[in-house]
């Protein structure tokens, strides 16, 4: 259930506020990891007036910020019961560095005189979480790519793109329970077994919700509509997941559109090959679907 402050933070997110805190429920020490790099971006973000670049461009711009930290996965599971908004610039996977790109994007078209790390950790509560809040449980939190793209669209921090950029077909077929499979694998299902129904319960839902993507290859036709910080999904062939890795478009002075991201392969945040190049390099990435930043 909602309480008196979750419904007021939904309202002063949307509409612009800055005064309320993100729901922490660990502590900074655990739940921020980089504050110096937080400080030193933030710094030149201030100095470069990043907050005037279109919301697209600023995305990126952020994303360059972050090129060459190096790539951690798991970050997110930072305790054993307890959720709470956390980002860790020490080092980032797939997910959180477009997440983080994105947040500190929003956050710094929210002039003030200074910025924290609370700042930041608000935004990525309100993009990570489903609605926008985080009642300190993980299954509070999206766990799938698709589910954030439908969620973050719905209360406007996207537009979902995907079928103005290209050709679509629909998946069909597919079962979208890689985690419920897979608990061990997680932190916080390992220690809590009892999550896993109800995240199957969740992710048979996700399942009925239709799914159109852009198959690799339209991409390269399509690429002259993706704009430079728009979130590129990457659809894959596996089974059990839809979604097997993101990232964000760079279109460089080339004219040229490609695809930035925490790299496995690199150990790190790079500026990869073109979108279109980089699908065809992993055998099974099957295309892509498109959120651009409001």
């Amino acid at each position: 259930m909602l309480t008196r402050r979750h419904l007021l933070k939904l309202g002063l997110m949307a509409g612009g506020s800055t005064w309320l805190r993100a729901e922490e429920f660990l502590p900074q020490s655990v739940c921020f990891k980089g504050v110096e790099v937080f400080q030193k971006i933030v710094a030149r973000a201030v100095a470069e007036n990043w907050a005037a670049l279109p919301m697209g461009t600023r995305v990126a711009q952020f994303g360059l910020a972050l090129r060459g930290i190096k790539y951690v996965g798991w970050t997110l599971e930072i305790d054993d019961r307890i959720e709470s908004p956390s980002v860790n610039l020490t080092g980032l996977d797939c997910w959180t560095f477009f997440e983080v790109s994105l947040g500190m994007a929003r956050m710094i078209a929210r002039r003030q005189r200074a910025y924290s790390p609370s700042d930041l950790l608000r935004e990525i509560e309100w993009t990570r979480y489903r609605g926008g809040v985080c009642r300190g449980r993980y299954l509070d939190r999206i766990h799938y790519l698709d589910e954030w793209f439908t969620d973050n669209a719905a209360r406007g921090n996207i537009r979902y793109v995907t079928r103005e950029v290209g050709p679509v077909v629909r998946l069909t077929g597919r079962a979208n329970d890689e985690m419920s499979l897979n608990p061990k694998l997680y932190r916080y299902l390992r220690a809590n077994p009892s999550l896993v129904p109800q995240l199957r319960q969740m992710e048979a839902k996700l399942e009925k919700v239709p799914f159109d993507f852009i198959p690799k290859e339209q991409v390269a036709a399509c690429e002259p509509r993706i704009q430079s910080g728009d979130i590129i999904g990457i659809v894959t062939n596996r089974q059990h997941v839809f979604c097997s890795h993101v990232g964000l478009a760079l279109r460089l002075q080339d004219g040229s559109c490609h695809f930035m991201h925490a790299s496995a392969t690199y150990k790190k945040v790079v500026v990869d090959k073109t979108i279109h190049e980089y699908l065809y390099s992993v055998k099974s990435h099957a295309g892509i679907v498109v959120g651009r930043p409001r």
